[in-house]
């Protein structure tokens, strides 16, 4: 195993995976019919963004394995990327984003091909939610038609409908929760399923069992990815309200107009008088809110020490996830990329 991992030559050959993979769907859905252009380069451009962390994730499951570079497995490690890919769209359908990576999303970039029709954003909204359902099924694909052998995938088969299974069902309390008391262990339990599980934890699985991981390893995998896919949403979530929309490419109002189960909100509110938590109540939810109202809610998060609380949640859970890769035996290359993906992850500027 070299000791050499280089994060850009990786994301050169996950990018080039991805667009060869993502222009060839897409000139097959224009072979259909020349109407579907627009979704066409929807689907061409949804993945054209990303560190592709998740695809690292899955690759050093495979080396950590003690099993050699291989192309592909940097094509299955890919298709992590359009899981990301569909649930970002999905996403930003669910919270009405307008933007993604300083870009319109997918149902705003659409609308413009329904100019004239009776209601152009609802069908735009339908179309964009199909591209997300298109590139969950396109995914399946690449992982299936990787090039590793059919044992191999066979074993990885089952944990493809947990991580489905686990997407969908932390989106599903995310939009249950949306709106509700804020509570930080049920806003912790959204993350864990929206987002820790198929960022961290199950592209590291995936590597794994393809490489025959023994359990001990898998298990900690999960010890690893846990946390650290928590510490990940964390950052994520201090930097959509935090951050600077040219530099995160998000609206930094959408977790307040949506009234999203963030943990900052819930701590938020957990340290909050009466009276500020009456401030916060004519905020949530209000479609209409500008930079006056974030200012006014950043105020008060860095007055009441909220952000301070989430970095100290971020830091113990990226040093639980650190700390486990001391009780599983890995080659050392491989400890050192995960320790340095560790700081990828959750040192981020945006």
């Amino acid at each position: 195993m070299s000791d050499g991992w280089d994060p850009v030559a990786f994301k050169t050959r996950v990018d080039a995976v991805l667009r060869a993979f993502l222009t060839e769907e897409a000139e097959q859905l224009v072979a259909i019919d020349d109407e579907l252009e627009a979704v066409a380069e929807q689907l061409k451009n949804a993945a054209g963004h990303g560190k592709r962390l998740r695809a690292a994730f899955c690759y050093w499951g495979w080396r950590a394995c003690g099993q050699p570079d291989s192309d592909a497995l940097v094509r299955a490690a890919a298709s992590m990327e359009l899981v990301h890919a569909a649930a970002i769209v999905h996403d930003d359908l669910i919270d009405d984003s307008p933007l993604r990576h300083g870009l319109p999303t997918a149902h705003i970039a659409l609308e413009p091909a329904l100019g004239g029709r009776p209601e152009p954003g609802a069908a735009a909204r339908s179309l964009a939610m199909l591209v997300g359902d298109h590139l969950m099924a396109l995914a399946g694909h690449l992982f299936t038609t990787s090039g590793l052998p059919a044992a191999y995938l066979a074993r990885a088969r089952g944990l493809w409908t947990t991580l489905a299974r686990d997407l969908i069902a932390g989106e599903c309390l995310e939009i249950l929760r949306s709106g509700g008391r804020p509570d930080t262990d049920a806003s912790l339990k959204v993350i864990r399923y929206k987002t820790a599980k198929y960022t961290v934890e199950q592209p590291l699985l995936l590597g794994g069992l393809l490489a025959g991981a023994a359990d001990e390893l898998k298990a900690g995998y999960s010890a690893y990815g846990l946390p650290l896919g928590e510490a990940f949403q964390l950052r994520d979530d201090l930097l959509g309200l935090f951050g600077d929309p040219e530099h995160t490419g998000k609206a930094g109002l959408d977790d307040l107009r949506t009234h999203r189960p963030t943990a900052l909100l819930a701590e938020t509110w957990k340290a909050a008088s009466p009276a500020q938590r009456e401030q916060l109540r004519l905020v949530l939810g209000r479609q209409d809110l500008d930079g006056t109202d974030l200012r006014m809610v950043r105020e008060l998060m860095s007055r009441l020490r909220t952000p301070e609380r989430i970095e100290r949640m971020i830091f113990v859970r990226v040093e639980r996830a650190t700390r486990a890769l001391d009780d599983v035996d890995v080659p050392p290359p491989a400890r050192r990329a995960l320790v340095e993906l560790a700081r990828q992850a959750t040192d981020r500027l945006h």
